[in-house]
């Protein structure tokens, strides 16, 4: 940042006050509708499973194209007199509610999927249908009323009666909900910690009061602006979660440096408007530098045709930008105008006293790099080693938040041993132009590939209209025997499609439900049905999940590749050098891949789980955990390493040595990195302990993505790699003839090539 453009702020500082607030504020009135409308996305635009879902909603007119599942336990047999009491009374109260148009149970047919093993428990599975424009997971909170209303009545007789909706729209509505409340505890868990870790870096409350209020404040406008973007790009509800756990830790580390900056002015006698201006022109250009890789990363997501991760893209990529410019433009002035009040009682963390123990560590690897890289590159390169285990799939077994409704259940449903119900899969049968279902070859193909589906080991039951009559031929008084509601459920009002519906057998693993998905989409179903053109499409949770894991591994290379490339491109013009970037860019995919390491031997493994409050190991990693772990990490490790390249190229080009320039950056910048990163770490942690194991395990690899960065790799293999290096760190920038250093060591001269040294990453 030049000196004009620095001094401008400080000056303006009202002006740009008044600026930050005409903003502020709106978007922050606008910040707490966040948790209310944001959803949950169950669909991969342009996927298969997306295209047959709309389908079902366009081509059937079944009043089950969306449904949800109640499960009832607690209640005698549905086939008892008093049991069937029960049943009728939920049954009247929930047809009444608003957006129910369909409702099955054992009442109304003699299904054993809709009671429980041994009469424990029954099953209703209600149509929904929103109002025009509504989402149909609005209508949830309003048939909760009225089972809680019939729960009520029926407790006078039943103590222990139970009534749960579950199902894909229960699921996404209870996750959104669960998410918002994980999201303000980890707030409330951080804050107070952070707030402790900077009166301990700065001794002064008012200097440790600012980076929280630039992080909070960070937050709030990043959330505000969401929720104007939902309007025209429905965002999901993760962006909640990532707003608020990179807020925190963006805006508190790009203040924390803003903050040291001026109070090392300070301390030379520099005035507050001189050491704001000042923290402004030199820490200015490193946040924006630092800024631009986790920009990116962020960027890089919303490549991704994953409304999750677009969204996790989008919030991210907002409350970034928002943490540089509060940093760069609102700060300086905030200091300035704080005077002597963000002095505080010590000296500003990072500032070395050239015999602390931070100058101490500096010269011993400016001494002895080649030990210090065997001693502190071995173990992460094993510990990344670990990371070519991860299964990125979704975990097998309960991980659902044990205190969600449509978690508990999902439980209940698999204690009555009817699990498979919420796993259901929907085949659609598509026959060519000119053959209907109801036709003698239509009849058979869709028998024939029912047939084949029921075969599978992992098939439970398969339920189409031909097995549903019964008969090698249809005819009219077959047809006329099915109920309208049944034919309207199972054929499209066109007739030349055919839906299919196939129940999972009870205790097969989610994931083999998913490998059912790829292995039926493998299928030649014209060969199979025995008509050319037919074709299969297949929706259901487990096909959504299949297309979501295929689109990640279809577009993580691609996000990877430019992540990695404009990182280095933009630290190649920001440093004017090739190796300090290739540098930079290898140790940050070190750093990821011993975060990798950690998750697979903690949480996918289970070693050490304690430590993150589980019980047992998850035995693989949710889809998206890499690919999210990777673009913000990336990003984020930067950061250190901007502020360590930059220290040691302001000392390169006041005069020192190579090796005297290593030992200053480190000493300089270990104390701002290790208050910055103990801040992050905290608030990644906070995520740690939350009860949704995606958030979780994110958490988890965060925290240890950026201890490693910020202590291992940052303070030890980079120095180390510096040093070795020597001169040929700044090719092909031309380095200024040094002065003997002390201890007879000379500078060496430039390699020869074009240009000159580039101007400090702190300097105008």
């Amino acid at each position: 940042m030049s000196v004009g453009l620095a001094s401008t702020i400080v000056r303006r500082r009202g002006h740009v006050a008044i600026a930050w607030l005409m903003l502020a504020l709106p978007l922050a009135v606008l910040a707490p509708r966040s948790e209310r409308v944001f959803g949950v996305s169950a669909s991969v635009p342009g996927s298969e499973s997306a295209r047959a879902d709309s389908i079902l909603q366009q081509d059937f007119t079944s009043a089950y194209s969306h449904y949800l599942v109640l499960v009832a336990t607690g209640l005698p047999a549905p086939h008892t007199d008093s049991g069937g009491k029960a049943l009728r009374e939920v049954d009247s109260l929930v047809r009444a509610a608003p957006g129910v148009v369909g409702l099955v149970s054992a009442l109304d047919v003699p299904d054993s999927l809709l009671v429980g093993e041994r009469g424990r428990g029954a099953l209703f599975v209600v149509g929904l249908r929103p109002a025009p424009g509504q989402d149909v997971d609005a209508l949830v909170p309003g048939l909760r009323a009225a089972t809680a209303e019939a729960a009520r009545r029926l407790r006078l007789t039943h103590p222990q009666v139970a009534l749960r909706w579950t199902g894909e729209t229960a699921l996404n509505f209870d996750f959104r909900e669960s998410s918002a409340v994980e999201a303000r505890l980890a707030e409330r868990r951080v804050l107070p910690l952070t707030l402790v870790l900077l009166l301990v870096a700065f001794g002064g409350i008012v200097a440790a009061l600012v980076p929280v209020f630039a992080g909070a404040l960070a937050i709030a406008i990043a959330l505000g602006a969401a929720v104007l973007l939902d309007r025209a790009w429905p965002l999901s509800v993760l962006l909640q979660s990532v707003v608020s756990l990179v807020g925190l830790g963006l805006g508190i580390d790009y203040a924390l440096l803003m903050v040291s900056r001026f109070r090392e002015s300070r301390s030379r006698g520099l005035s507050p408007d001189e050491a704001a201006t000042e923290a402004a022109r030199r820490a200015g250009r490193t946040v924006l530098l630092s800024g631009l890789p986790v920009m990116l990363g962020f960027a890089a997501l919303l490549l991704v045709p994953l409304p999750e991760l677009q969204s996790v893209g989008a919030g991210g990529l907002m409350v970034t930008v928002t943490s540089v410019m509060l940093a760069t433009t609102l700060l300086p002035g905030v200091l300035a105008a704080l005077g002597p009040r963000a002095d505080g009682r010590h000296r500003p963390a990072g500032i070395a006293d050239g015999g602390g123990l931070t100058q101490r560590w500096a010269n011993f690897v400016v001494r002895r790099p080649l030990l210090v890289l065997l001693l502190a590159g071995a173990p992460l390169l094993l510990l990344a080693s670990e990371g070519r285990r991860m299964r990125a799939e979704l975990p097998p077994g309960d991980w659902l938040p044990a205190d969600m409704e449509s978690a508990r259940a999902v439980r209940d449903l698999e204690a009555m041993g009817r699990g498979g119900a919420v796993h259901a899969l929907r085949v659609l049968v598509q026959l060519p132009p000119g053959q209907a279902v109801t036709d003698p070859g239509g009849w058979r193909a869709v028998r024939r590939i029912a047939d084949y589906i029921a075969a599978d080991a992992r098939v439970r039951r398969v339920r189409s209209l031909p097995s549903l009559l019964g008969g090698s031929e249809p005819n009219a008084v077959l047809l006329a025997a099915a109920p309208v509601v049944v034919r309207q459920a199972l054929v499209s009002e066109n007739g030349r499609i055919a839906l299919v519906e196939v129940v999972p057998r009870e205790g097969v693993p989610f994931h083999d439900v998913g490998r059912l998905v790829t292995s039926l989409r493998a299928v030649d179903a014209a060969r199979l049905a025995g008509i050319p053109g037919t074709a299969l499409l297949i929706a259901g949770t487990p096909a959504f999940n299949a297309d979501y894991v295929n689109a990640l591994v279809r577009y993580s290379p691609r996000v990877v590749l430019l992540v990695v490339i404009g990182t280095f491109v933009a630290l190649a013009i920001g440093f004017r050098s090739v190796l300090v970037p290739l540098k930079a860019v290898l140790l940050n995919l070190l750093a990821v891949g011993a975060a990798f390491g950690a998750v697979v031997l903690v949480l996918q493994d289970g070693h050490l789980r304690w430590l993150v409050g589980m019980s047992a190991p998850l035995g693989a990693v949710f889809p998206a955990v890499p690919i999210v772990t990777f673009c913000i990490v990336f990003g984020l490790s930067m950061d250190y390493e901007v502020f360590l390249i930059s220290r040691v190229l302001e000392a390169r080009r006041a005069g020192a040595s190579d090796s005297e320039a290593v030992a200053e950056g480190v000493a300089r910048t270990a104390g701002t990195i290790t208050s910055a990163a103990a801040i992050m770490i905290a608030v990644f942690a906070a995520f740690v302990l939350s009860g949704n194991l995606f958030m979780k395990t994110l958490g988890f690899a965060l925290a240890v993505a950026v201890f490693l960065d910020a202590t291992v790799v940052r303070l030890a293999v980079g120095p180390a790699l510096l040093r070795l290096a020597g001169r040929w760190n700044w090719w092909p920038a031309r380095v200024p003839a040094t002065q003997s250093a002390p201890g007879g060591e000379r500078a060496l001269a430039p390699p020869p090539a074009p240009g000159h040294l580039p101007m400090s990453a702190h300097e105008e």
